[in-house]
């Protein structure tokens, strides 16, 4: 399966740099660039890419703006934040829009390609120092619908890191099933990611996703 990816940064050469490494991958498609937010919105609704990479600072819309309106008009494609601090209080913006997740800008290779396979799989990626912070930092409402117990199960595999077809493998269900359950959770829990649901898991007890 190709990923077909958006490279959004300001930065001409960053993107420059992106592009050639993935000229290596069979498995990766570059599909599009963008220098601001707004212009990733545009190319996203034409292009439809399965994921964006998205640098957070950048002139006309940051993004963290930009995501929050890709995640909410197009759920199935996935955004990962890019930044070069891991202290940045627009990382936590970025998981808050719907970011599946974040990189470092000095992620190495191999790692970056694990990441960005992940979240096209729609498996949450958290280094557990990163997610003990956001499960401080990242809220959900205090009292969401109740879940099904099967919801509960999904939920749990979820914030675990599982992709759909592992979830379905493992409760016996169709991966068609598992999509329906996670649209139903994203409704009740009031998330836009995956990562949203796995942080509100960790919250109240179901997972433990901070520990080393």
């Amino acid at each position: 399966m190709t990923i077909r990816m958006l490279l959004v940064d300001d930065h001409a050469v960053v993107r420059q740099g992106l592009k050639m490494f993935f000229k290596g991958e069979p498995d990766f498609e570059i599909v599009g660039e963008a220098s601001n937010g707004l212009q990733a919105i545009d190319m996203v609704r034409q292009l439809k890419p399965d994921v964006v990479l998205m640098d957070l600072l950048m002139p006309q819309m940051g993004g963290v703006e930009a995501t929050g309106i890709i995640r909410r008009e197009l759920p199935d494609t996935e955004v990962i934040a890019l930044t070069s601090v891991l202290e940045d209080a627009s990382v936590v913006g970025a998981i808050k829009a719907g970011a599946i997740g974040y990189l470092l800008k000095d992620t190495d290779g191999p790692e970056l390609l694990r990441a960005i396979r992940a979240a096209s799989e729609g498996q949450v990626q958290l280094s557990p120092k990163a997610a003990a912070r956001l499960v401080r930092e990242v809220r959900v409402p205090e009292s969401p619908e109740k879940l099904t117990e099967r919801e509960t199960d999904v939920l749990r595999l979820v914030a675990q890191g599982l992709a759909n077809k592992e979830i379905a493998r493992k409760l016996d269900i169709g991966e068609k099933t598992v999509k329906t359950h996670v649209s139903n959770i994203f409704s009740k829990l009031h998330v836009v990611s995956r990562t949203q649901a796995a942080l509100y898991a960790a919250s109240i007890g179901l997972v433990d996703i901070t520990h080393e």
